[in-house]
């Protein structure tokens, strides 16, 4: 559904995009996700047409969004971070208006507007001004007329900044129900609404992907945690001497918990070694289990590295 490959952008003298690439299956929820000034904004232009690379290609559908750009556009729903909404208009007639310049068929244009409105549970607030609405419920005005036209691809530029909590659950669940007929391009900085969404995950950062991989992978290891009830001599030096440890860190310890990181390494699964050591030496074995990642841990170790 999107192909990227070695897109570079810049502005003067900052360099924006370098050398991007990255491909998504029709189907996919993947979010892109980057702090600030890390070029989501300017890929995403360039995905919708509004913005031309320096080099590189990029193509939504097998249609090349420079060379086909008009039919490319076609195929997307896009909300932006500030979504263009015309506050004076009713919702009902501002859906009617972008139906009109998405060339919706007149005969058409009840039946797509009455899906937008149900899938984004706006059917109470079809007469009133989209000034007088919250934020949450502009949003959902925005994502209305992104899917107007049944969209093969919705892309979205930080659908939840500025909402609260309430209105973040709803923005995710209405996400995840569009994702049954269309691929969606989520864009945040926000690690909890990336976890919360998506299936996938692309980094950037400084202009370049640093991870391109789905949650579940970027969250395995091959290290434990190992918690034992009181301290015990020794057992650092025993589980050093497992098969497969690489490393033993001590991470917490007083006279009541121990707490170890056992590093492993590649394809070692540390857990049953270290319950079979623990029971034959009787150690007091309060908590054992793998060292999963976190989202949030990742990202700092890349930001770390990338600094």
């Amino acid at each position: 559904m999107i192909h990227v490959k070695q897109v570079t952008k810049a502005y003067g003298d900052v360099q924006a995009l370098r050398g991007v690439s990255f491909d998504v299956a029709a189907g996919e929820i993947v979010g892109l996700l980057g702090p600030n000034g890390a070029g989501k904004t300017t890929l995403i232009k360039i995905l919708t047409g509004y913005l031309q690379p320096d080099d590189g290609e990029a193509s939504i559908d097998g249609l090349d969004v420079l060379t086909q750009t008009r039919a490319a556009q076609a195929r997307i729903g896009y909300l932006p971070e500030n979504a263009p909404l015309y506050p004076e208009l009713s919702v009902q007639t501002y859906l009617r208006m972008m139906a009109d310049l998405r060339n919706i068929p007149p005969d058409q244009q009840p039946a797509r507007i009455s899906a937008a409105v149900r899938a984004t549970a706006l059917g109470d607030y079809l007469t009133r001004p989209i000034g007088a609405l919250s934020k949450g419920l502009r949003q959902r005005v925005g994502l209305a007329q992104a899917i107007l036209h049944q969209p093969r691809l919705l892309i979205l530029d930080e659908p939840t900044v500025g909402l609260d909590p309430t209105q973040i659950v709803e923005i995710r669940h209405l996400i995840r129900r569009l994702s049954q007929h269309s691929t969606i391009l989520f864009s945040s900085h926000i690690l909890s609404e990336v976890e919360a969404v998506c299936d996938r995950v692309i980094i950037l950062m400084n202009g370049q992907i640093r991870a391109d991989a789905r949650l579940s992978e970027l969250g395995t290891t091959h290290n434990a945690i190992v918690v034992l009830q009181h301290p015990v001599n020794g057992v650092a030096e025993a589980l050093r001497g497992l098969k497969g440890v690489r490393q033993v860190e001590l991470l917490d310890g007083d006279s009541r918990r121990v707490t170890y990181r056992l590093h492993g390494a590649d394809n070692a699964d540390l857990c049953p070694l270290v319950f079979e050591a623990a029971r034959t030496m009787n150690w007091p074995l309060r908590e054992l289990r793998p060292d999963a990642r976190t989202l949030e841990s990742v990202f700092n170790e890349l930001a770390t590295h990338s600094a």
